[in-house]
């Protein structure tokens, strides 16, 4: 017998966690004044880039005596130059809940060869933070992008630490509050909240961070792409728009376009009201739908951006299949795009929910993965 459909669809069926949904004001047409054939290092260039710098500091509230960087190759190349510059002075502690984490980890241990103490958790969990030592350098991901987690606060992080934190906050910034006293280096990507384009990535440097910068050389060579410092000095044009390679001005213009819808909806708090009013319409679903739970079982620690779900319906064998299975249902519908658990995470779904998603979207599509849950759960009665 064939399953009713929900009677309203999604506006915009775009849940992906990465590269994620444009801002609703989005249109191609608004991009025109970005300086296309033009060099990134003319005027019009710099003042773009330093645009998108300031508004950077403005919106999340970076304090004045941070540098803010574009540099190459999304968030994860601003977490490697991160990484290769500044760790190897003194211990470090990984902190890994995910995939991207424990990509972390591996740089660290295995190319790097640091001396690194590793803590891990499960996905769904974190670590126990008060095991972390600050005065060694941690690093760690704010908000785990594969597995739905956050760290709910800084207050684990010594205000009078010796070592320095590097926080990879790439689907954080803009959606959670970040003590930036307790962030010695910052990173994320123009894709995720503010859903931007990809391939260009954010570094946020604390007077600290630049100081050991200054003041040690690693061990190991350092690329250009890389490069942070020249003569023992901190490369200061990278932090005013002078970037270490040519960015893609269109890009530019799509992130300031962001910034300008991000203050039309009030800035970072909007922006963060907007990123829970959406957990708060899955919160509910799943309330009322025993056969649904979150990845991270403890509220505390639940992401309001990277929503991760897992089916717990006991006729379920085989669960890796059957999330595949009521995702793809719901791509070929047309109400929900990308929205599978992370090939490394356990099954189930991924539900992008920050700022740049109507609320009324995921409480549209809530009835719809009802819809395609039991649709399955038929077929599996058919096939027994």
């Amino acid at each position: 017998m064939a399953i009713e459909q929900p009677a309203t669809r999604p506006a915009n069926p775009r849940f992906s966690s990465g590269p994620c949904a444009k801002p609703p004001v989005f249109e191609l047409s608004k991009l025109s004044d970005a300086p296309l054939g033009r060099s990134h290092r003319a005027a019009v260039g710099k003042a773009k880039l330093k645009a998108a710098i300031e508004g950077t500091r403005e919106i999340l509230g970076i304090p004045d005596d941070y540098r803010i960087g574009i540099v190459p190759a999304s968030d994860t190349g601003a977490v490697e130059m991160a990484m290769w510059n500044l760790l190897g002075e003194r211990r470090v502690e990984m902190l890994a809940w995910e995939s991207f984490g424990a990509g972390w980890v591996t740089d660290a241990v295995k190319q790097l060869k640091l001396d690194a103490e590793v803590k891990t958790a499960d996905y769904g969990e974190i670590v126990d933070l008060e095991t972390v030592d600050t005065d060694n350098d941690v690093v760690f991901t704010w908000n785990g992008t594969t597995s739905g987690v956050r760290v709910p606060n800084g207050d684990w992080i010594k205000a009078d630490r010796a070592g320095l934190t590097i926080c990879d906050a790439t689907s954080a910034a803009f959606a959670q509050n970040l003590p930036w006293d307790k962030l010695d280096v910052t990173t994320f990507s123009w894709q995720k909240v503010l859903g931007g384009e990809a391939a260009h990535g954010m570094i946020i440097l604390s007077p600290r961070a630049v100081e050991r910068l200054e003041s040690y050389t690693p061990p190991w060579p350092l690329p250009k792409i890389f490069r942070l410092t020249k003569g023992g000095k901190l490369i200061e044009g990278i932090f005013v728009g002078e970037t270490i390679n040519t960015p893609s001005m269109l890009a530019v213009e799509d992130y300031l376009l962001a910034l300008d819808w991000a203050r039309s909806v009030g800035g970072m708090n909007g922006l963060r009201e907007r990123a829970y009013a959406n957990l708060a319409a899955v919160q509910a679903f799943v309330a009322g739908h025993p056969w649904l739970a979150f990845l991270a079982h403890e509220p505390a620690i639940r992401s309001n951006t990277s929503v991760c779900l897992k089916f717990t319906d006991e006729r379920i064998s085989d669960g890796a299949g059957f999330a595949k299975a009521v995702a793809k249902r719901l791509e070929s519908e047309g109400v929900a795009y990308d929205i599978g658990a992370y090939r490394d995470a356990p099954p189930g779904l991924r539900i992008w929910c920050g700022g740049t998603v109507e609320t009324a979207d995921v409480a549209a599509l809530m009835p719809w993965i009802e819809w395609a849950f039991e649709a399955e759960i038929a077929a599996l009665s058919e096939t027994a």
